[in-house]
């Protein structure tokens, strides 16, 4: 049977996806574009924010629509908070996507309609997953952990993806042994709120990445996402004097000013922030720091934006993912007064892109004339790039073989930001 698969919103469900594609070739399924003729179509949906659920079903209805007769699969956060809005034949929350074979054998011998939704802050076990490889990636990524604890006000997450859990040590240590031994240069470790790693089996991400380090063979560990509060001591020496982890981290602030701090329910304030952050810089030398930031969030003021645009410009992330308020029903931020008007965040998103071209095109700029080891791939416009351990990606000037490692030396940044390197025999 033809299967088609649509994968919207975060990393993990990528991976989640990875993972439903290699049970199905397994099993014979042939899988096919999304866009084609399919027996069965399966959408794992995203539910971050109100236009994630609109996207949703409206893959959904896609599904429908080009094959009447098909089989449609709706699965993750959308269904996992709104099951009944999902016209699907199968509805599956963020459980039970390890057994989809069985799921799918069920409703073929019988033909009634599955819905299995669970309350994810129960009890519930890590969901094993174990991927040995990825189609059409040069870097692997390994789903660690589950959940998150954090309730931040504008998020609905902690009620679509349950309590923190995480993927046992030892099986950790296995999946990416074996993705290495496969050719695999550069592990990606990914979660919810991968730095709680551990936290319900009696461990840390400290302790899970000074052993994996020690896995023959391996290149490059990299962290999808970690809060400031979470960068140990520990972790910061690891990356310092093991070139084996990424120099780059990706640390949401999600905002510059306190008081809007306080009212997301973060973690942290401005001081600890610019503490730990020269902590890093300090130690780690050539670390690139991205960040994720919340503009328009209810309440923020034009002081309030000022001194995020003050801080941005204190810290110089290498790169700023910013996206404008988005009300999302379920969460506390929905229901405050002094919403910001449309208009308005659209402004400040358009401020705060500046703010970040202008210090990407430092950081890069700052650079021509070094020469980094790269990890090659061939991109969709079939130029020759790389990726650098802090996370350059450089257009190379001469042809490389896929998922090798060459040196490349950056010869100049363009006005778009494009850095291009020479490769260097």
């Amino acid at each position: 049977m033809r299967v088609g698969i649509y994968s919207l919103g975060c990393k993990v469900n990528i991976y989640e996806s990875e993972y439903v594609i290699e049970l199905l070739k397994n099993h014979d399924y042939e899988i096919v574009d999304f866009d084609s003729i399919a027996d069965i179509y399966i959408i794992n949906t995203c539910s971050v924010t109100n236009q994630s659920d609109v996207k949703s079903r409206k893959m959904i209805r896609e599904a429908r629509k080009r094959n009447p007769e098909a089989l449609v699969i709706a699965m993750g956060c959308y269904t996992q908070v709104k099951p009944n809005d999902a016209d699907a034949d199968i509805v599956l929350g963020n459980k039970d996507k390890s057994r989809i074979i069985e799921i799918i054998d069920e409703y073929l011998d019988n033909g009634n309609n599955i819905s299995k939704i669970y309350d994810l802050r129960s009890d519930i076990e890590f969901e094993d997953m174990k991927i040995d490889k990825f189609e059409n990636h040069t870097r692997a990524f390994v789903k660690i952990q589950d959940g998150c604890n954090a309730f931040c006000t504008y998020c609905i997450i902690p009620y679509t993806r349950g309590k923190i859990r995480s993927k046992k040590f030892e099986t950790v240590i296995e999946e990416i042994t074996d993705l290495v031994n496969n050719g695999y240069k550069e592990i990606v470790l990914t979660g919810i709120h991968t730095g709680k790693y551990g936290m319900d089996i009696n461990t840390d991400l400290e302790t899970l990445l000074k052993e994996l380090v020690k896995i023959p063979n391996i290149y490059r560990i990299r962290l999808s996402s970690i809060e400031i509060n979470e960068i140990t001591d520990g972790i910061i020496d690891l990356m310092k004097n093991n070139n084996i982890i990424a120099r780059h981290l990706h640390i949401p602030l999600q905002s510059g000013s306190d008081k809007i701090l306080k009212l997301m329910n973060r973690k942290y304030d401005l001081d600890y922030f610019f503490k730990k952050l020269d902590k890093i810089r300090s130690n780690i030398e050539d670390i690139s720091i991205t960040t994720d930031l919340i503009v328009g969030f209810p309440n923020e003021t034009e002081e309030d934006f000022k001194n995020t645009i003050d801080t941005l410009n204190r810290i110089k992330f290498t790169k700023i993912h910013t996206f404008p308020y988005s009300r999302r029903d379920g969460t506390i931020a929905s229901t405050m007064k002094n919403q910001v008007d449309g208009n308005i965040k659209k402004k400040r998103v358009r401020e705060v892109l500046e703010i970040s071209k202008k210090w990407e095109y430092s950081f890069y700029n700052d650079r021509i004339g070094k020469t980094y080891d790269v990890l090659t791939e061939t991109n969709k416009n079939g130029n020759y790039i790389g990726h650098t351990s802090n996370y350059i990606p450089i257009i190379i000037d001469k042809e490389v073989t896929d998922n090798d490692i060459v040196k490349v030396k950056i010869t100049n940044v363009d006005d778009n930001n494009i850095v291009y390197g020479e490769l260097i025999n």
